[in-house]
């Protein structure tokens, strides 16, 4: 038998220690949290994509009563800009949720779907995506969605 330890690369600051782009994009994200539309668990969630050329996308968590047929908000923001810029490498995703009339405390991760998601738009663009998660008492940023899902399902898995 062989164990093996993966390790995840996260460095955490401050909102003060960020450099004003960085900034923008959480208060972007925070901001995208009140375009959400989540009536089932009040549990709202903004992101903000920069892209390469400097547009930032928005997106917001959007929720169905068939539960499955929603969407998270980092989906909706890189969904658009696969849309709208598909020639464009997204460079940062920030993400924030709110939650019982506050932001949370601590910095929210991204669900194993977008994750997946996230994965492959690092492959399509053969560039890492940094992601920026916000909590109240800190954030965190990550060089890497690899970072996120290590042992990820790829394209490697679909060759025979």
């Amino acid at each position: 038998m062989i164990s093996k330890k993966l390790e995840v690369e996260v460095v955490e600051y401050s909102f003060e220690e960020l450099d004003k782009t960085l900034q923008h994009l959480v208060n972007v994200a925070k901001e995208n949290t009140k375009k959400s539309y989540a009536p089932y668990s009040n549990y709202s969630v903004g992101a903000a994509l920069l892209l390469e050329n400097g547009q930032v996308i928005s997106g917001s968590n959007q929720e169905n009563a068939a539960y499955p047929s929603g969407l998270c908000a980092e989906r909706t923001a890189v969904f658009y800009a696969n849309a709208m810029y598909p020639d464009v490498t997204p460079k940062v995703l920030a993400i924030a949720a709110f939650y019982g009339g506050k932001f949370i405390e601590e910095p929210i991760s991204p669900c194993g779907s977008c994750r997946q998601v996230l994965l492959e738009t690092e492959t399509r663009y053969k560039q890492d995506l940094q992601i920026l998660l916000y909590g109240e008492n800190r954030i965190y940023l990550i060089p890497s969605i690899k970072q996120l899902l290590p042992l990820a399902f790829n394209e490697q898995n679909l060759k025979k």
